[in-house]
Formats: C-alpha cells, sequence, structure tokens
C-alpha cells in the first residue's frame, strides 16, 4: 500500500512537470524548465516500475491470460513510443522553443486523433492492472490516464492553438480523441507521407 501511495504521488509530480513544461513552452522558454518535460518521463516510468514491483509478489506470471495481458501492454507501449517520438519531428517537437508558427502534424498517426498517446496510454495501463490483478496497479493506471486526459484538453484548448499556426484548421477537421472512419482512412493513407496543407 506505501509503494502504491508512492507511485500515485511520483505519477501525479510528473504530470505536474508535463504542465510546465507546457507553460514553459508558450509563456517563459527557460532552458532549464524544458526539461521538465523529460524529467516527468522518467518520474512516470519510475512510478510505474514501483507499481509493477509491488504488484508482482505471488503473482503465477507464466499463466496465459497474464502473458496475454504483458503481450499487450508490451504492443500499446511500442505504440505510445512510436506516438510520441517517432511519428512527430523530433527536434522540431521536443527540442525548438519557438511558438505560434510551426504546422501541426496532420499525417499518419495524427490524422487518426488529435491525441492518439492517450488511447495508447489507457490501454497500457489497462493491460499492465489487468496483467498484475488483484492490485492497486489498475487505479493506478486510471489515475494517470485520468491525469493524462486532462492534460490533453490542456494542450488542445491552450497549448496547441498558441503553439501551431493551422491548429484550429486542424481541430476541425480531425477528431480529438476517438477515431471515426474517415481518421481511420486518412492515417492509412498518409501514413509517414510528407505533410499536406490542412
Amino acid at each position: 500500500m506505501v509503494i502504491a501511495m508512492y507511485a500515485v504521488c511520483v505519477g501525479g509530480a510528473a504530470f505536474a512537470l508535463f504542465f510546465l513544461y507546457d507553460l514553459n513552452s508558450v509563456l517563459w522558454k527557460d532552458r532549464l524548465l524544458h526539461g521538465s518535460f523529460t524529467l516527468g518521463c522518467l518520474l512516470l516510468a519510475a512510478a510505474t516500475a514501483a507499481g509493477l514491483w509491488a504488484a508482482w509478489p505471488g503473482r503465477a506470471l507464466l499463466r496465459p491470460a497474464r502473458l496475454m495481458c504483458l503481450a499487450g501492454a508490451v504492443v500499446c507501449l511500442a505504440l505510445l513510443v512510436y506516438t510520441l517520438f517517432f511519428a512527430l519531428p523530433f527536434d522540431e517537437t521536443y527540442r525548438q522553443e519557438e511558438s505560434g508558427g510551426r504546422p501541426v502534424c496532420d499525417r499518419g498517426m495524427y490524422a487518426l486523433c488529435r491525441h492518439p498517446g492517450i488511447l495508447w496510454f489507457f490501454l497500457l495501463y489497462l493491460l499492465l492492472g489487468l496483467a498484475a490483478a488483484p492490485s492497486p496497479l489498475l487505479g493506478q493506471g486510471l489515475f494517470y490516464s485520468l491525469c493524462n486526459l486532462l492534460y490533453a484538453v490542456f494542450q488542445d484548448l491552450w497549448t496547441f492553438p498558441r503553439t501551431f499556426c493551422d491548429y484550429r484548421q486542424y481541430q476541425s477537421k480531425t477528431p480529438f480523441l476517438l477515431p471515426t472512419p474517415a481518421s481511420i482512412r486518412r492515417a492509412v493513407e498518409t501514413g509517414r507521407a510528407p505533410r499536406r496543407p490542412l
């Protein structure tokens, strides 16, 4: 229980750092605060590792249902990493600090919906929680997913319209979170093709 509380507190701190990163990227552009995104990722990984460590003792890891959930979690983790770090132009997204002038990435994964990472993030923690059930890990993952959803709403309403010159057009064309048949078709068609105007 102590480790679960630690994991929730550290995970909450990670999301506070993500919010700080967004505020800094628009308002202050401080180089030191720019590292808050990386620090938040490390804290979230540490909190998740602590939750997994606390959940595993006494669990029969080799049961087929647990292995299937773990395999699905690995796939979701790979999709999350791809979505955040490879489906986007890395330097423009995470290193450059200009605001208001960059075009949005509207192809491939980001034609599917405006925040595809939330889908993989939620499924990752759901599957980890089911693999470790019964344990606090499922509740921990739901808490992180709620924080992530609030973070995406903040980005959608405040950060991204101030960061990308065409974000309002992107909002009108691409669903917020739940893909539609049209957005799935666009995602498949565009893949990693060069960016097209909205």
